[in-house]
């Protein structure tokens, strides 16, 4: 029974970068975590599946972007 419940709450769309690192780096404007812009992040919901499939092409090219950045505490 419990497999059909599972069946049921599966999408076919495809799935948010989101790693729950959620840190915008400054310099960039990317999220350290998913390599998206603040835009994408807020507008991931409404993207068709193309979109989503062709913005996911794109975030690996990123993360050079935000690579050794630091994530927290004080600048020196």
């Amino acid at each position: 029974m419990m497999d059909n419940f599972d069946e049921v709450w599966k999408r076919e769309e495809v799935e948010s970068p989101c790693v729950k690192l959620c840190i915008i780096h400054e310099e960039s404007g990317l999220c350290m975590g998913c390599y998206r812009t603040r835009h994408e992040i807020a507008g991931w919901s409404r993207m068709s599946d193309a979109e989503r499939s062709e913005r996911m092409l794109l975030l690996p090219e990123r993360a050079p972007m935000v690579k050794g950045a630091r994530r927290g505490g004080r600048r020196r």
